[in-house]
């Protein structure tokens, strides 16, 4: 009886110590499980849940930030905006910055006039002044084909320039020299026929012809004059004559680009030629210009004082300096009466013969 309660109590003991060692093994078992992640490649559910919460939490946080970010951003612009506002509105540009022109070209109606010789504004202040200019050369040209012209007599009164550092002699020798040439009645011609001869295609251009286009020799005539009228479109609107034409209108009827030498005895026309030839903005197409000045009078459609007048001729001269003409040729014919604006000026010559050459012209 003894030893049976005695194998009980132990049996009930060993029971009990298995009992509580099942129960911590357990334990462990489920706090070491729960504990440990879980393996790449088989993530568990609660894993999955887990990690697209987080996702989803962070995502929520980010574009949360990034709409205040950008709220801030909208606010600081216009805040900006608000504060340049008052600035422009408290602090105008300054006045030594006027805006920028624009470049585009405005036709011209007058030259610009060159300021007065002196302070007295006489006549023969302003004749020293444009004298001295006429009978000066600019530059020096090593040859002029006016041999024939002085063999006839005439003392190479007209002259163009064939020196090889300008275009002339050039364009002769691979045969596209033109010439035109604007003149009434019978003109000399020596310097027409001589670089015709050369090579060059001449056109001769006279209002008295009766036929609109002959051809005489190795030149061509035409009835036809450049504009001498006052370029201003008040004067032109009341006058039209069908024989007379711009330059830039002849070469484009011609088909012409340029002339190689325009050559201009006008009889007093020539201030008025000249004129519209500044104010077309045609001089970079000539290469050379010959021109007759007769200063006896102040000239078709030329009016004002003596003075004016010399002013007006004395800056036409220097448009032509700034068209980058230079005088290479002078000539003053001694059987002409010394007169100047009628009257016996400083004993200058009625008449005299200029010959240009555009030193950067380029065709």
């Amino acid at each position: 009886m003894g030893r049976e309660r005695l194998t009980w109590g132990l049996l009930l003991r060993v029971g009990v110590l298995l009992t509580g060692l099942c129960v911590c093994v357990h334990v462990y078992l489920e706090t070491g499980w729960r504990g440990t992640p879980a393996p790449l490649g088989r993530p568990t559910q609660d894993s999955q849940n887990w990690g697209q919460q987080s996702r989803t939490k962070a995502e929520a946080e980010e574009q949360e930030r990034s709409i205040k970010r950008r709220i801030s951003y909208v606010l600081t612009l216009k805040k900006d905006s608000q504060t340049k506002k008052e600035e422009d509105k408290e602090e105008p540009s300054p006045a030594c910055c006027p805006p920028l022109r624009s470049h585009r070209k405005t036709p011209r109606w007058h030259i610009d006039l060159e300021p007065w010789a002196a302070v007295s504004h006489s006549l023969e202040d302003e004749a020293k002044r444009f004298l001295n200019y006429i009978t000066t050369p600019q530059v020096s040209c090593a040859s002029l084909t006016g041999d024939e012209a002085a063999q006839e007599g005439t003392k190479g009164a007209w002259a163009a320039c064939l020196d090889p550092k300008y275009s002339l002699s050039h364009r002769i020798q691979s045969k596209h020299c033109r010439v035109y040439s604007f003149g009434l009645g019978a003109d000399d011609r020596t310097l027409e026929r001589s670089l015709s001869r050369a090579g060059c295609e001449v056109h001769c251009f006279d209002p008295s012809l009766k036929q609109p286009h002959l051809q005489q020799a190795d030149m061509w005539l035409h009835r036809l004059s450049i504009d001498w009228r006052d370029p201003n479109p008040a004067f032109v609107a009341q006058r039209q004559y069908p024989i007379t034409k711009k330059l830039a209108t002849i070469l484009n009827d011609f088909g012409h680009r340029q002339v190689d030498v325009l050559k201009a005895d006008m009889e007093s026309a020539e201030w008025k030629i000249l004129e519209n030839l500044v104010l077309e903005g045609v001089l970079d197409s000539v290469g050379q210009l010959l021109l007759e000045l007769h200063l006896h009078w102040a000239g078709f459609e030329v009016g004002g004082e003596d003075p004016s007048v010399v002013r007006y001729w004395f800056s036409l001269l220097k448009e032509l300096e700034r068209a980058n003409f230079r005088l290479f040729h002078v000539h003053s014919d001694p059987a002409k009466p010394h007169l100047f604006l009628h009257k016996n000026v400083l004993n200058a010559s009625s008449v005299y013969t200029l010959s240009w050459v555009n030193t950067e012209w380029k065709p």
